[in-house]
This record gives C-alpha cells, sequence and structure tokens, in this order.
C-alpha cells in the first residue's frame, strides 16, 4: 500500500462539514474518481463530519488517498473523544439514534464503503474507518477483507499544525515469504526534515534487497548531506517466525501478540550525522503478531490493554486510536502498524 496524500482537518463548527467535503470531492477528483463515486465520498464524509459535531462537539477528519497494487482509493478516518457508542451493532441500524436524527448516518457509511471497520468504548471516543475504492463496485466488504493470515498495514502520518510537508516518512517492500517496513523522523519539522527523512525513504528502496542494519548504513552515508533523521527498519520473515530489526534514533518498536509485548531496541544518535552502533536484533514472531511502530510524535507511554478489543481491529484504527489519544501537538507525528493476520469488524 502507497498513500500518496493525507490531509488532517479539525471539524469543530458547522462551516467545516463543508469544508470536509469540498476536500473529499477534491482528492477524489485527483485521483480519478468519477462523477458517482465523488458523490460516494461526499455522502461518507458529510456523515462523519455532522457526526463529530454532534455527537463529540468536534474532532479530526484524516483524508488520504492511496495506491494497492493497481486499484486507487480514498481512506477516510474520523477521530473524536467524545462519549462513545454504548452499542455499536445498534447504531448501525437504520433508525438507531441517540440525538434525535434519524439514525441512517452510520449505516449509510457502511453500504458506501467498500472497507469499513469501527471501533468505540464508553468515554473514550469513536474511530471510524471507510475505504472507498475508484475501479470497484461500493459493495461493502466486512473487515478483515483479506484471506486468514495475508498481511495488512495501517498507518498514520501527519505534519505538526502550521507545517504543509511532513518531516517523517516510512515505506514497505514486499518480497515473496519478507515483508520490510521503514519509519523515519527526520530532525525538526518543515522542508529540511522532509528532505532528510525523504533520502531516508530513497536509500530503503534503493538498499531494500539487504537486511536492516545493512540498509541504515548505506542511509547514514547517503544523508550526510542533510539534517539527518532518527531511522527503524523491521524485517518479517513469516517462514521461520523471525522479525530482524534496526533503529537509530527515538523511533519506538514493538511487537505485541495476545499475551505479551517486546519493545524493540534502538541506539542513540542520528542517522546521517552520528549514528556509532548500527546493531540488528532478531525477535522471535508471534502467531497473529502485531508491528507497531511511532515517531517521537506520539508519546510512547501507550497501553493497547487501555482500549478493550481494539488489537482485532483494522490496523489504521489502531492508529488512528494511538493517534488521537497520544500525539504530540508540538511535532510530526507517525504511527505505523503492521497486522499478520485480521479480526473481527466489531466483537
Amino acid at each position: 500500500m502507497e498513500v500518496r496524500e493525507s490531509k488532517r482537518l479539525h471539524v469543530m463548527e458547522p462551516s467545516q462539514v463543508g469544508e470536509a467535503r469540498r476536500l473529499a470531492a477534491a482528492l477524489s477528483l485527483a485521483v480519478g474518481f468519477d462523477e458517482t463515486r465523488i458523490g460516494h465520498v461526499s455522502i461518507v464524509v458529510t456523515e462523519l463530519a455532522t457526526n463529530l459535531l454532534k455527537h463529540a462537539q468536534g474532532g479530526d477528519l484524516v483524508l488520504s488517498t492511496f495506491q494497492v497494487e493497481d486499484q486507487t482509493g480514498i481512506e477516510i478516518l474520523s477521530l473524536d473523544k467524545g462519549p462513545g457508542i454504548r452499542n455499536i451493532n445498534e447504531s448501525l441500524r437504520d433508525g438507531y439514534s441517540t440525538a434525535g436524527s434519524p439514525g441512517t448516518g452510520l449505516g449509510a457509511i457502511q453500504r458506501l464503503s467498500t472497507t469499513f471497520d469501527l471501533y468505540s468504548t464508553p468515554g473514550q471516543g469513536v474511530a471510524a474507518l471507510s475505504r472507498i475504492m475508484r475501479q470497484s463496485s461500493p459493495v461493502y466488504i466486512p473487515y478483515p477483507s483479506a484471506p486468514a493470515n495475508a498481511p495488512e498495514l495501517g498507518m498514520i502520518s501527519l505534519p505538526v499544525k502550521g507545517e504543509e510537508e511532513c518531516g517523517d516518512t516510512w515505506a514497505t517492500h514486499q518480497s515473496p515469504g519478507r515483508t520490510l517496513v521503514l519509519l523515519a523522523d527526520g530532525l525538526g519539522h518543515g522542508h529540511f526534515a522532509a528532505e532528510a527523512a525523504g533520502e531516508a525513504r530513497i536509500m530503503f528502496h534503493k538498499y531494500a534487497h539487504l537486511s536492516p542494519g545493512q540498509i541504515i548504513a548505506h542511509m547514514h552515508n547517503a544523508m550526510r548531506h542533510t539534517r539527518g533523521a532518527a531511522v527503524a527498519i523491521a524485517e518479517l520473515i513469516l517462514s521461520q517466525r523471525i522479525l530482524r530489526y534496526a533503529g537509530v534514533g527515538n523511533i519506538s518498536g514493538r511487537i505485541l501478540s495476545d499475551t505479551e509485548t517486546h519493545s524493540l531496541i534502538s541506539y542513540n544518535g542520528t542517522v546521517g550525522l552520528e549514528a556509532r552502533r548500527i546493531q540488528e536484533m532478531t525477535y522471535p514472531w508471534p502467531n497473529g503478531g502485531l508491528l507497531i511502530m511511532n515517531s517521537d510524535g506520539v508519546d510512547s507511554r501507550w497501553n493497547l490493554d487501555n482500549y478493550p478489543g481494539l488489537r482485532r481491529k483494522h490496523p489504521t484504527l489502531i492508529a488512528g486510536v494511538l493517534f488521537c489519544h497520544h500525539n504530540r501537538p508540538n511535532d510530526d507525528a507517525s504511527i505505523l502498524v503492521f497486522n499478520e493476520t485480521g479480526g473481527p469488524a466489531w466483537d
């Protein structure tokens, strides 16, 4: 999956519902959606933005365009810290409402989405995900839409408020039996941070045939003309049930299973400036494992146990909930979630 563009919009008052709808239409048009599909995207965004105001007194919409193989899509992620939904299954039924409205919003979103998932616990807000593909008909496919044991990736990477360019970047490379994942955080924020992170991404793809530690060593030499970046690379080899990991700087990484969590080791330094130790570590990969990596724009003291049932959700929802509750407002923020296997859309 390649994300082409992401936009974050704070929805705090009614005029921003129209702003969100116009932004969604512009993004859809830019990636070649036809008039009918643009209409579907507009309905979904309008319903989600209206719900943010109606039920949570405001929240965030994150709109992204993405490519999966030869398919182009729009991803709409709605995040709030409101009272939450007490009965998710009931809330998806047409006619159900807690706010005196017709109650068709979530049902309409589900019907118009190619992929849809929802997470909420009382008192901790709502996260809703809708993906709409350009080429496919709008037939809802419950998550997980992929076959059993098919890995899936979710990601949020957004610039600090006031910046257009994000100083964080990420990338993946897949080959038979092997998945390679990069997260890089350019020093500071703004254009020069984005330039450093972008160079890390270029080197990642150039040397993707090598191991994580070897790739970072090549990055270090190639990035000396930049301001440098914190970098971490994970390599998952499912046939051996192992994950190799190398990190320099303050990227946080964890492997989670149903029973335990392993923190992944990164060493002090900045790739391109000073990286005295580049060491690759090997960790066992558990059945149904979950890999979560985040830049320091996200407070790493999060605990997935505080969000019951979240680890079984779509990786983008996991990233969204953690971002919503743990992002730091003064820095670019990125969370990458890699899930080996899917789970039910809701309990």
